[in-house]
């Protein structure tokens, strides 16, 4: 008779079980670093040049449109005293204004867009729709994007009371001067840009100036507030107002 006899299969031993699964982790966890690092690389450097870009476009389209406008005619003064016509909103999603911070450096300048929609703020900054328009009654309220995407109001905690924000449109230099903040506030506090600003050193109407970003710097649970008064203005053919270089 024949013999039914098998020999038992061979197990692996531990120690090349313990191997395997030590190597297939190692290049798991080496593969999952590459593409955190891939993905950092991008939030930081590419969505940087990127919008860079996209705000280099958006100052230059801006300026081109104030070159090619023609300049008004003066007009004879009515006989009597007239209606001031209520002024029209901002184009939605155009650049209308530039900002000028000189606490964050002589060459930081952004375009001021109208709205403040994910794809405006990766253009530069952006001006809450229904707020003032700019040197009006009012608080002129505008967002930034702390970090990504061209990092704008990436040293916004430095702003202290007494600086200096200047923005210009066609016409015309403002000069607004920080009077309260950085504050920290939750996003649901709205009032903030409310024409007297919520939680702000002002208690009666003014021409006021409200910057809002996200904190903490890599995260969005709250806001970062600073608010400004009107405290200058000047034609823009006289130039620069003082603090900006020329």
């Amino acid at each position: 008779m024949r013999s039914r006899w098998r020999p038992r299969p061979e197990r692996p031993r531990p120690d090349v079980v313990l191997r395997l699964v030590v190597r297939t982790f190692s290049e798991v966890c080496l593969t999952a670093g590459t593409l955190i690092v891939l993905f950092v690389a991008y939030v930081l450097l590419w969505t940087g040049v990127k919008a860079d870009r996209a705000m280099d476009g958006e100052m230059e389209r801006l300026r081109d449109r104030w070159s090619a406008a023609p300049a008004a005619a003066p007009q004879p003064a009515p006989p009597q005293p007239q209606p001031v016509p209520e002024p029209a909103a901002y184009p939605a999603g155009r650049a209308f204004a530039e900002m000028y911070i000189p606490r964050f450096g002589p060459d930081w300048n952004k375009p001021v867009l109208e709205g403040t929609g994910t794809e405006l703020l990766k253009k530069g900054l952006g001006h809450y729709e229904g707020t003032a328009r700019l040197g009006a009654t009012g608080n002129f309220s505008v967002a930034g994007h702390r970090r990504t995407y061209g990092d704008p109001f990436k040293d916004f905690p430095r702003l202290r009371a007494g600086d200096a924000v200047i923005l210009k449109d066609a016409t015309t230099w403002y000069t607004y001067t920080i009077r309260g903040g950085p504050l920290r506030t939750l996003p649901t506090e709205v009032g903030v840009v409310d024409p007297v600003p919520l939680k702000s050193p002002f208690t009666a109407p003014g021409r006021y100036l409200t910057l809002t970003t996200c904190d903490p710097e890599w995260g969005h649970s709250h806001r970062l507030v600073v608010w400004a008064e009107l405290t200058g203005t000047r034609s823009a053919a006289q130039g620069r107002p003082e603090g900006l270089p020329s």
